[in-house]
């Protein structure tokens, strides 16, 4: 009997053992890069190092805005990044809908397209997009990087968003038209409040891939004023002395804001999705 009753204390703590341990390994790296950001440049390399800075300071971060261009290359990613959000959902909610709401012929093998067309890696699709940008004379562009983001974005918001309007039961669409509503009315205060969790999702994977991106901003952008974050924190590997506390620094400073607003958002996305699993 007490075998049994300590089998599943046991488990429970294997699992709890083994969820700390995948916990650290993931996140130490992050937690590394924040200690370093914080230390002195004498305690970086000492031997045998310490994980928490004893000489806690801000000088890594103070350099890193008075000897770089960290505040434009945030403004940039921040602009680019927005717009991309903006413009994808724009053209994947609209579509998407007409996807699950209207039959048409090919509609599953459009669908089914879509999908494929997300398989491409970025570096298989990067030097016809380049070829197409100067064409139309908006390389070195912020727009030439939010039509790039936007179109590599938009195969899966699309069937992201077609997945989770299919979810949303037709009968109450239905009813509000029954009902006198029009079809713009009946989607912007029945089925939009719905699908608010599924759009804020797409929203946060576009922003973060538009934000996380390197190769697009690589290629396409040659000034420094227009570069984000991501190829603007690695330029700094270019020098003859390779700073790590500022690139420690910059690097923290990337992922600060995107922790934060996926934080904000998800306590929003859950509490839609409660919302509407009432109105159901």
């Amino acid at each position: 009997m007490s075998g049994r009753a300590a089998s599943p204390g046991m488990r429970t703590l294997a699992v709890i053992a083994s969820v700390a341990l995948l916990l650290a390994f993931t996140a130490f790296p992050f937690f590394w890069m924040a200690a370093t950001a914080f230390k002195a440049p004498s305690e970086i390399f000492v031997y045998p190092p310490y994980f928490f800075p004893r000489d806690f300071t801000f000088e890594n971060i103070a350099r890193l805005f008075d000897q770089t261009r960290f505040l434009t290359y945030f403004r940039n990613s921040v602009f680019v990044s927005s717009m991309t959000v903006l413009v994808t959902l724009a053209i994947a909610t609209p579509g998407a809908y007409s996807l699950t709401r209207f039959r048409f012929p090919g509609r599953e093998k459009i669908a089914a397209v879509i999908l494929f067309t997300y398989m491409f890696a970025p570096i298989m699709i990067i030097i016809p997009f380049y070829v197409l940008i100067r064409f139309f004379g908006i390389a070195n562009t912020h727009l030439a990087l939010i039509l790039c983001y936007t179109a590599f974005c938009l195969p899966f918001s699309l069937w992201m968003l077609r997945t989770f309007f299919q979810s949303i039961p037709l009968d109450l669409e239905e009813a509000a038209l029954t009902d006198g509503a029009d079809r713009p009315r009946a989607i912007l205060y029945v089925l939009l409040p719905m699908a608010l969790p599924g759009i804020i999702a797409t929203g946060i994977f576009t922003f973060i891939l538009a934000w996380n991106d390197y190769i697009f901003v690589r290629i396409l952008i040659t000034s420094d004023e227009l570069k984000t974050l991501s190829v603007g924190i690695a330029d700094l590997y270019n020098s003859s002395v390779i700073d790590w506390g500022m690139i420690m620094a910059g690097g923290m400073l990337i992922i600060v804001p995107v922790v934060v607003v996926f934080a904000y958002i998800q306590r929003f996305l859950v509490s839609g999705w409660g919302a509407g699993g009432v109105k159901g």
